[in-house]
């Protein structure tokens, strides 16, 4: 058990910013983390910034715009990213810097195609 984390790439618009059901013939996934709590920190205040209504951010879905992603880029390279604890998350590491980067670079590839990215994550 532990935090499994993801960002999809969604054929076209999503339905709404927050807590929409993707359909599966709908998406691919773009990116996998592991046990990355940081990031999980910084994703659930986003949501909850786009009017995320779920009391507990878990399984939970919120779309990623190119703001977002610039937003991302710059917390990622300036060390930014709230220390977040859970029980279940683990602690985030240098190297999830790295892979978070290449997300970045992956997103925006997506976004600039006319595709939506999203996030989501259980634990």
């Amino acid at each position: 058990m532990g935090l499994d984390q993801n960002a999809f790439a969604h054929k076209g618009a999503l339905p709404q910013p927050t807590d929409f059901e993707p359909k599966p013939e709908e998406i691919s996934e773009l990116f996998y983390w592991r046990k990355h709590a940081d990031l999980e920190g910084w994703m659930e205040k986003l949501y909850r910034e786009k009017g995320g209504k779920e009391e507990v951010f878990n399984v939970a879905t919120v779309e990623l715009t190119m703001q977002d992603i610039d937003r991302l880029e710059r917390d990622v390279l300036a060390d930014s990213l709230p220390h977040t604890e859970g029980f279940f998350f683990g602690k985030s590491h240098p190297e999830d810097k790295e892979a978070t980067l290449k997300f970045i670079g992956l997103a925006r590839e997506t976004l600039r195609g006319g595709d939506s990215v999203f996030y989501t994550s259980w634990w």
